[in-house]
């Protein structure tokens, strides 16, 4: 009889035992694994432009971008061609894109990153009114949309000046960009245009012309900061400097109609990590109230924070109204 009581007695401590260890074990398991955040509506990316000065220096090869981005947590990548010397200064230029191309796709590949876009500067005016200058920026576009289709991105980004008068300026970019989409949908690439200064950052023109080419691969690249129509010295909505600047909110929401992207660009940062002139918890609900769900790009100009710095605190500010939205 005291065998059994003394057994018994036994199993009820064994009981305890394992449920304080079990229930011990459990807290820890969920301290080392918090709950996860709300999935995001959209992908990040990283614009390279974000690391322009790092790059431009030459305390750092372009070539290092893929593990960069990789390294601070991005999925997609954002190419800048201007930022790769031995292409835009090479006697060769056909053999250096090439070399480009194979270079960034093996980087890539080793670090699992999406090759995006490729943005496109630096290649002729496509809107202007001199016909010879027109045809070759043209040409020297389709080198590109060529390389992108190579790296499996989605799009490039190019850029419309050569013409003041707003009349001439539509007309002359429809017709560079009716050909140059024409070129790049068979090989699946979108033609997208940002609002990137002067006259591209007059919203209802550029849509005008977009619309005008009529074709379903051109599009936008709406970027969050980049809303100064000014033509003297571009200035800045950041900084104060734009006499004449579009609305940011009104301008991204008419973009998002034909958006294949979205440049968050930023620039400066309060203490509680908000970016101090945009409100990006109103930018990015026109971007899902547009239903989009691509990749929203990083592109940190400022500089008051290391281009580092900068860009971890624009990802982390879209990551935390993102989870919110």
């Amino acid at each position: 009889m005291k065998q059994n009581i003394f057994l018994s007695r036994l199993g009820v401590f064994f009981v305890v035992i394992f449920t304080v260890t079990s229930t011990v074990s459990c807290k820890n398991n969920q301290k080392n694994n918090p709950p996860t955040s709300n999935p995001l509506f959209f992908k990040l990316s990283l614009a390279q432009w974000s690391f322009h000065r790092t790059f431009r220096s030459g305390e750092t090869s372009p070539y290092k971008f893929a593990k960069m981005a990789h390294d601070l947590g991005f999925e997609g990548l954002e190419y800048v061609n201007a930022l790769y010397p031995d292409v835009m200064e090479s006697e060769d230029k056909a053999a250096a894109i090439k070399n480009f191309v194979e270079k960034n796709n093996a980087l890539a590949a080793e670090h699992k990153m999406k090759n995006v876009l490729i943005m496109i500067d630096a290649e002729g005016d496509l809107s202007s009114s001199d016909e010879a200058k027109r045809l070759i920026a043209i040409e020297n576009h389709k080198a590109w949309i060529e390389a992108a289709h190579q790296m499996n991105c989605t799009a490039v980004r190019l850029n419309l000046y050569g013409e003041k008068d707003p009349q001439k300026w539509v007309e002359n970019s429809i017709k560079s960009l009716a050909v140059l989409s024409d070129y790049a949908a068979p090989l699946n690439i979108n033609v997208i245009v940002e609002n990137h200064g002067r006259i591209t950052s007059n919203v209802p023109l550029l849509m005008q012309v977009i619309e005008g080419t009529q074709k379903a691969n051109c599009g936008t690249l709406p970027d969050f900061g980049n809303f100064c129509i000014s033509e003297e010295g571009y200035g800045s909505i950041f900084n104060g400097s734009c006499a004449n600047a579009y609305d940011p909110y009104k301008g991204v929401a008419e973009m998002m109609t034909k958006a294949f992207g979205v440049s968050a660009k930023s620039n400066d940062f309060d203490e509680d990590g908000n970016e101090t002139t945009l409100d990006f918890t109103a930018l990015l609900q026109i971007v899902k109230d547009a239903d989009y769900t691509g990749y929203v790009g990083v592109e940190y100009e400022g500089s008051r924070l290391s281009e580092k710095d900068g860009i971890i605190a624009t990802k982390n500010l879209l990551q935390s109204v993102g989870a919110k939205l």
